[in-house]
């Protein structure tokens, strides 16, 4: 499936009152719409993924699987700030002729949620059926789903929470710090920063994995080996690994964009937020998640009106949400089960 591109022709205002002009946002479609338009499952990629779905959550999204396109209209758009196509720091700055890069207005998950409400109008899609979301898609998801409650009819999170932790802005910022620590940062070059987002990447993934995985993974056999061990090398190549499809403006900005998440921000409270959402919801939580402690989703399952918790137990950690297939398949396929039986009484007590 081909990637797509809509262009909002108004200007685009986010939350800190500043403005995008010609605002693209890049996004996929699977299936079809049906007659009623009921058959809507929208997801929120998280922080470097991208709008194919079936790329990155394939065994949840594709032919034989959960979310089968023959079944339901997929939509998956890129978010402001990414690489994927959506407008990023690399894109054209409509004043200057040039590229953004420093220049570009930082945004929150409020904002992407915004475009996300957008992009759906411009697809005349009234009602999502089901919106999911892990991780920095999870908050996306929480967000939308209290800024339109009406239009969310089934809510699935992922390993998110109601506002990024003091822990989470940490480990971001020290990514930041070893971004702007490389001096080609400020270069304005689309590689500017790119040794600077090796090592940002390096600290991340040891948040988004658990001390088993890697002593299972990245075990020494040779006992008498001094030097390069495998943990080292497999750092190095996962840093290499996202320089090669990543940038370091849009990593920069979307790690912010992580931070500024905070669902009671004029809301009153972080719990009169959650209250607001009126969705069927699912919360799943990753028992040995070191990133996003399934407290945080215990929290949201607490203080969402009727919502369901389910608990998984991941070798990976808190990538458990990308990589658990089949346990999520279970889970999240008897909550669509349970919440399509109920629906369908619902409509014969009407009828």
């Amino acid at each position: 499936m081909s990637i797509k591109k809509f262009q909002y022709k108004k200007q685009f205002k986010l939350e800190n009152g500043k403005k995008l002009r010609n605002l693209e946002i890049a996004y996929h479609t699977y299936g079809k719409l049906n007659k009623d338009k009921s058959n809507v499952v929208w997801v929120c990629h998280a922080l470097t993924a991208n709008s194919d779905v079936s790329d990155w959550w394939a065994g949840l999204f594709g032919k034989n699987d959960l979310f089968n396109p023959q079944d339901y209209f997929v939509v998956c758009a890129n978010v402001i700030g990414s690489h994927y196509g959506t407008t990023n720091p690399l894109s054209i700055n409509p004043t200057t002729g040039q590229p953004f890069f420093l220049a570009f207005p930082e945004f929150t998950i409020r904002d992407l949620a915004a475009a996300h409400e957008i992009l759906a109008d411009a697809l005349e899609i009234e009602n999502i059926e089901i919106l999911i979301g892990g991780s920095l898609g999870g908050q996306q998801a929480l967000e939308w789903s209290i800024s339109n409650p009406n239009r969310i009819k089934n809510l699935i999170v992922l390993a998110a929470n109601a506002q990024h932790s003091p822990w989470g802005i940490a480990f971001n910022e020290s990514q930041r710090l070893a971004i702007t620590s490389d001096r080609t940062f400020y270069a304005n070059h689309k590689d500017g920063g790119s040794k600077g987002l090796k090592t940002a990447r390096s600290i991340a993934l040891l948040s988004y994995r658990s001390y088993e995985s890697y002593d299972k993974t990245q075990h020494e056999i040779d006992s008498e080996k001094k030097t390069d061990f495998n943990a080292s090398s497999y750092q190095r190549y996962q840093g290499e690994k996202l320089v090669k499809r990543f940038n370091a403006y849009s990593y920069y900005y979307l790690t912010k964009a992580m931070d500024s998440h905070h669902v009671g921000r004029g809301r009153n409270s972080v719990k009169d937020a959650l209250n607001i959402i009126k969705a069927n919801t699912l919360v799943v939580g990753i028992k040995n998640d070191f990133l996003f402690p399934v407290e945080e989703q215990k929290f949201l399952a607490r203080n969402i009106n009727d919502a369901e918790f389910a608990e998984i137990d991941s070798f990976y950690g808190h990538d458990g949400f990308l990589l658990e297939l089949s346990t999520l398949e279970n889970i999240i396929g008897a909550f669509i089960k349970k919440n399509a039986a109920n629906k369908n009484q619902k409509n014969l007590r009407i009828a």
